[in-house]
């Protein structure tokens, strides 16, 4: 137990987290057992940890951060050491890689039955679908998902300022006003291609080749979370790779289940669950009609955030796309979107129908909403595109 707490106090000591997450004030954090989802590469650990520094310190040993991927738990259960941490006044017990622990539901909601003075906040992946498919968890588990950097996150981490965010209907109403002040003081033009590239992922922040980590992120997004969470065997990882790519490659097109069958030499109904997967796993977004969703297919299939169409194939990414996946990522977190009508891209929340433009069209039509990216301040039914990047 020394040796965790040890490696706990150097984490929290050592810890470099330069942008204080917004799911920190989201969080109910007098729910007894919490889960964290979040894709491959988001920073869930240093959330843990920050959350550690922040409400108990390094030197308090009633909180401690340990990771299933030990080999400890090899040979200790988790109910074992939680039971021990317990018993030495431990009250907030954070776990990571949750997933890798082979019976941590059970072992959790016993916890949960017959700890009640112990907290447990734990990680894991996106792909995992907490209450649906672990019934042990059903109606005790408080279940967030930890995004990637918003524009807003991004430019206040670059810019030094402390910018807040806005709801979507405060966008809508006052989005002159709000640009205005934000230009005031920073010109958000300036940063945004910046962060189209390669703002999503904290780990911009480390002296590596950006895309080189992140091709690397998203193999193991495929080869571990939806290979070892959804059990696929390994021999069917080349075809996820390639459907990855067509989808990427296509993307927002509307997905030819029968040519991606053959393409990948399995069924239509693989296929969409193939797709399913990876939508899960935060690699790609899937627009529907209103009304419609899974299993249909989707109307089209973007990736899920900008910067993971560049090392795909860098040479030959196309602009308008880009704009499309930064709105649908920065907007989904609170907002429902749907294939656009009137000529729309986007239908938003079941009333909004907008385009997204690179600049301003000539001829405006006042039943749309456009989202437009060179522009630092909108009017009137035009918006600017980076200000949708301020949701949270």
């Amino acid at each position: 137990m020394e040796a965790f707490y040890r490696t706990h106090k150097y984490l929290i000591e050592h810890l470099q987290a330069p942008v204080r997450r917004g799911l920190m004030d989201e969080i109910d954090w007098n729910n007894r057992l919490i889960g964290i989802k979040g894709s491959r590469g988001i920073g869930k650990t240093t959330f843990l940890l920050a959350y550690a520094r922040e409400f108990f310190g390094a030197d308090n040993r009633e909180c401690l951060y340990v990771n299933l991927n030990h080999f400890y738990f090899t040979e200790c259960s988790l109910l074992e050491f939680a039971a021990k941490f317990r018993e030495q006044g431990g009250k907030v017990l954070l776990i990571d890689q949750v997933f890798k622990y082979s019976n941590w539901s059970k072992e959790l909601r016993y916890c949960y039955d017959y700890f009640p003075d112990l907290k447990i906040v734990f990680s894991g992946s996106s792909v995992m679908r907490l209450k649906e498919e672990n019934p042990d968890l059903s109606g005790k588990v408080e279940s967030y998902h930890l995004r990637g950097f918003s524009f807003r996150e991004y430019l206040n981490l670059l810019s030094g300022h402390a910018f807040k965010p806005y709801k979507f209907q405060e966008v809508i109403r006052y989005h002159r006003e709000i640009a205005d002040e934000i230009c005031s003081q920073v010109q958000p033009l300036d940063y945004f291609s910046d962060y189209l590239h390669h703002g999503f992922y904290p780990f911009f922040l480390e002296k590596r080749n950006f895309s080189e980590n992140l091709l690397k992120t998203m193999n193991m997004t495929l080869e571990v979370d939806v290979l070892y969470i959804k059990q696929i065997e390994q021999s069917y990882l080349p075809k996820l790779r390639k459907l990855l790519y067509l989808l990427a490659v296509n993307a927002p097109g509307t997905p030819n289940v029968s040519q991606l069958s053959k393409a990948i030499e399995t069924s239509r109904a693989t296929v969409m669950n193939y797709i399913k997967y990876l939508a899960d796993a935060r690699l790609v977004n899937m627009l529907y009609p209103a009304g419609e969703a899974f299993p249909k297919k989707p109307s089209k299939v973007y990736m899920y955030n900008s910067n993971l169409m560049y090392p795909i194939r860098p040479m030959q990414v196309n602009e308008d796309t880009v704009r499309e996946t930064f709105f649908y990522n920065q907007l989904q977190k609170n907002s429902t979107l749907n294939q656009g009508q009137k000529n729309a891209h986007f239908l938003v929340d079941g009333e909004y129908n907008f385009r997204i433009e690179k600049t301003k069209p000539l001829r405006i039509n006042p039943e749309l909403y456009y989202a437009v990216e060179q522009k630092a301040v909108g009017e009137e039914n035009v918006i600017p595109l980076w200000l949708f990047g301020f949701l949270y």
